[in-house]
């Protein structure tokens, strides 16, 4: 088949050596001649060094579903460290080609969409307008989003998709819509006349942080760092940006990778607890019953 990409940016890829670092085992253009999305899964290598991945004006949605790493992310400026976890949509940066490197556990698999640019442009312009802010909609997803990542596994589970393009246009829709209007917070619209700040961007350095070391018992003085303020200005612009202090943000974080852990593992509590940061089982159990109202061992029965 040859695919259609009149509205896919593809001109970066000519030259990218994708054999290289994955395997693709799934297609939507393949499957079902797509023109509005590109669906594709894939299974990585477990070691890359310097993987140089170029930078399409497409809208990247990368949704790990297996396997573990660390990513170091270079894009012009510092390196970044990020988690690779499995659940945990992350969106690349149009225009911007990354240098990454990361040592895995051997498992890795993804599944990625690609969205038309002109379909954001499109959804944008309807919205009100205005750039949008793409790091701003990054840094907010890396927060978590469940109903974009149950979307994006949805549209990777072959057979998921034979509506033909009708079923394509509306689901890039949807993703360009829901993203626009929950994440790009520094988007001007007239609706919304807020300046862009930092803030949000400095927040989503620290809660990158809080994912790629959620087993470890991090301090306040250690997030302030990464997203260089200090510990009185950061607990505000935290808690300004997220609507919590890092400390139950964090809380949050860990016992949603435990919920996880118990719908997808057979793993104990007690080997579930030190994995998501908590001192023990009864640690765990104190947190879970607050945030979710009932205990991990009845959580996992249901």
């Amino acid at each position: 088949m040859v695919f259609d990409s009149t509205r896919f940016d593809l001109r970066p890829y000519v030259g990218f050596d994708m054999a290289r670092y994955v395997r693709r085992t799934y297609c939507s253009w393949e499957a079902f001649g797509w023109r509005s999305l590109l669906v594709q899964r894939f299974e990585h290598v477990p070691v890359a060094d310097d993987m140089e991945l170029p930078g399409a004006a497409d809208l990247h949605m990368v949704l790990p579903v297996g396997g573990r790493a660390v990513m170091e992310s270079r894009s012009g400026g510092r390196a970044v460290r990020s988690a690779w976890t499995p659940g945990r949509v992350q969106l690349g940066i149009p225009d911007r080609p990354v240098l990454r490197r990361y040592r895995g556990d051997g498992a890795m698999r993804s599944v990625q969409v690609h969205v038309p640019r002109d379909t954001v442009d499109s959804v944008a312009a309807r919205l009100g307008g205005g750039p949008v802010d793409f790091e701003a909609m990054a840094a907010s997803l890396a927060a978590g989003d469940p109903l974009i990542e149950e979307t994006v596994r949805a549209l990777g589970t072959p057979g998921g998709g034979d509506g033909g393009e009708l079923y394509a246009e509306s689901a890039a829709a949807f993703l360009t819509t829901h993203l626009l209007t929950r994440h790009a917070r520094g988007r001007k619209r007239r609706t919304d006349p807020r300046p862009a700040t930092r803030e949000d961007a400095r927040a989503g350095a620290a809660v990158a942080m809080m994912h790629d070391r959620l087993a470890d018992p991090l301090t306040l003085a250690e997030l302030a760092g990464e997203a260089h303020l200090s510990v009185y200005h950061f607990v505000r612009v935290f808690k300004a940006a997220t609507g919590a202090t890092p400390y139950r943000f964090l809380t949050r974080l860990r016992v949603e990778e435990a919920q996880r852990l118990l719908r997808g593992t057979d793993l104990a509590i007690a080997q579930i607890a030190p994995r998501v940061g908590f001192a023990g089982p009864g640690a765990l159990s104190a947190a879970f019953l607050r945030q979710t109202g009932v205990r991990p061992s009845a959580y996992r029965n249901s």
